[in-house]
C-alpha cells in the first residue's frame, strides 16, 4: 500500500512539474523569444510584461483618457486609442505591442501593407481571437480558403442592386417612426435636447431587423437586443487575460452568455424552418435578407432542396445572421452619428444637405432613383468615413495622418472642411 501511494504521489509530482514548465514554457519562454525576434529585425515596443502583455497598460490609458472632457476636434485618436497613439510615437511607424502573450505588429507603410495583403502564399490568416467572440458572431469575415469562397458565392447575390431595392421600403419605414418620435418629443416647444446615440443604434437595429427577417422583424428586434448584451459581455472579456476552459466554469457572465446565444440561436432556427418549409411549398418571399440567403444557398442543390455540404448548413445560415447584426448595425450607426457631429461643427454644410433634399424630394417620400441625385448629401457621407477610416484605421497608427483633412468646395467656391 505504501508503495503505491509512493508511486502515485511521484507521479503527481513529475504531472505537476510537467504543467509548471509548460505553463512556463507559454507565457513566458515563448513571448520573450518573440519579443528578441522582433527586437533583431527592428520591430520594438512596450517591454512584455507576464502574462497581461500591454493590456492593463492599455485600459488604465483608456480610462485615463476617457476622464477627461472632450472636445470637438479632429485630433480623437489620443483619445481613443491611446495606448496605440502612444506606441507609434515612443517606438516609430513599424511597432509592436501584446496582447497577453501574443505580440501584434503594427505596419503603416502603405507599400508594405499592400504586398501583405496581395499574398497569395496564405502566410497572412485571420488572427484567431477570443473563443468567446464565437458566441457573437463567426461566419464569412472569419472563414478562409474554401470554406470562405464558398460563402462568398451563396451570400453575395443577396447583395445585388436590384435585390437592395427592394429594401428601401424598410429603410423608409424606420426613418420615418423614428423622426416621428423625435416630432413628439419636441411637440410644441421650439427645441429639446436628445442623445442622438442610443436613437441611431435603435434605428440600425431596427433596419437591420427588418431587412434581414421582413415580417418577422419584432423578432429580428429581440435578436438585435440580445447581440447587443452579447457584445458588451465580449468587451468585458477581451479586456481580460482568456484562460483556457475557463468559459466553461458556471460564472455569472459565463452563464449568461451562453443564455443569450440558446435564445438568438432558437429564435433564428425557427425563422430558418419556416422559411425553408415554405420554399420546399413554393411560398418564396425574397425581399429580406434571410429569403434571399436561402434561395441562394438553395440554388446550389436544387435537384432535392436539403442542405447539403455543397450548400450552407442551418448552423452556417444563423452564423451569417449573426455577423449582419454585429457587422452591420454599430458600423452604420457610428457613420450616422459621426456625421451629425461633423454637420453640427459646420452648420453652412447642414442648410447645403437640407436644401438639396428638400429639392429633389419636397415632401414627397424618399425613391432609389431620386437618392442617386443627393450629391450633397452623399459627400457629407463620404467624408465622413474617410474620417472614420483615418481616425478609426491607418491615423490610429499614424498620428501623422491626423492633420489629413478632406476637403470639398462649397457652393460659394471657398474651401470649407466638413
Amino acid at each position: 500500500m505504501g508503495d503505491l501511494l509512493s508511486i502515485a504521489l511521484w507521479i503527481s509530482c513529475v504531472l505537476l512539474v510537467l504543467w509548471i514548465s509548460r505553463l512556463v514554457y507559454s507565457i513566458w519562454w515563448i513571448p520573450m523569444k518573440l519579443e528578441r525576434y522582433l527586437k533583431e529585425q527592428g520591430i520594438k515596443g512596450p517591454p512584455y510584461k507576464l502574462l497581461y502583455g500591454s493590456l492593463k497598460d492599455n485600459i488604465n490609458l483608456v480610462k485615463k483618457e476617457s476622464s477627461k472632457p472632450m472636445n470637438l476636434s479632429h485630433q480623437i485618436v489620443p483619445r481613443v486609442a491611446p495606448f496605440l497613439y502612444e506606441t507609434v510615437k515612443n517606438y516609430g511607424k513599424l511597432s509592436v505591442i501584446w496582447i497577453g502573450t501574443t505580440p501584434r505588429v503594427n505596419i503603416m507603410d502603405p507599400e508594405l501593407m499592400r504586398e501583405i495583403l496581395s499574398n497569395k502564399f496564405g502566410h497572412f490568416a485571420k488572427p484567431k481571437s477570443n473563443p468567446l467572440t464565437r458566441l457573437l458572431a463567426t461566419g464569412l469575415a472569419n472563414y478562409d480558403g474554401e470554406k470562405w469562397a464558398k460563402h462568398r458565392r451563396i451570400i453575395n447575390p443577396a447583395f445585388h442592386l436590384e435585390k437592395l431595392k427592394r429594401m428601401l421600403p424598410a429603410f423608409c419605414t424606420s426613418c420615418s417612426e423614428m423622426i416621428s418620435g423625435w416630432e413628439r418629443l419636441v411637440g410644441s416647444q421650439d427645441s429639446c435636447e436628445l442623445d442622438v446615440w442610443p436613437e441611431l443604434q435603435t434605428l440600425t437595429g431596427d433596419v437591420i431587423s427588418r431587412t434581414a427577417f421582413g415580417s418577422n422583424y419584432k423578432e429580428g428586434r429581440r435578436i438585435f437586443q440580445l447581440q447587443t448584451e452579447q457584445a458588451e459581455l465580449l468587451i468585458l472579456a477581451v479586456q481580460s487575460i482568456y484562460l483556457p476552459g475557463f468559459r466553461f466554469l458556471p460564472t455569472k457572465r459565463n452563464n449568461r452568455r451562453n443564455e443569450i446565444d440558446r435564445e438568438v440561436r432558437a429564435l433564428l432556427t425557427g425563422m430558418i424552418k419556416k422559411r425553408e418549409k415554405a420554399i420546399k411549398l413554393g411560398d418564396v418571399n425574397n425581399d429580406d435578407l434571410l429569403g434571399l440567403l436561402m434561395e441562394s444557398n438553395f440554388k446550389e442543390f436544387p435537384e432535392n432542396g436539403n442542405f447539403k455540404s455543397i450548400g450552407m448548413t442551418i448552423e452556417d445560415v444563423i452564423q451569417e445572421c449573426k455577423l449582419f447584426y454585429f457587422a452591420g448595425q454599430e458600423t452604420t450607426s457610428v457613420l450616422l452619428v459621426w456625421t451629425m457631429v461633423l454637420l453640427s461643427m459646420h452648420p453652412s454644410w447642414q442648410q447645403h444637405a437640407r436644401e438639396e433634399v428638400l429639392q429633389v424630394f419636397g415632401n414627397n417620400k424618399p425613391d432609389f432613383d431620386g437618392l442617386n441625385h443627393l450629391k450633397t448629401v452623399s459627400n457629407c457621407l463620404v467624408h465622413s468615413l474617410q474620417y472614420i477610416n483615418l481616425c478609426g484605421g491607418i491615423g490610429r497608427c499614424n498620428p501623422s495622418l491626423l492633420n489629413l483633412i478632406p476637403q470639398t468646395k462649397g457652393r460659394n467656391g471657398n474651401h470649407d472642411s466638413i
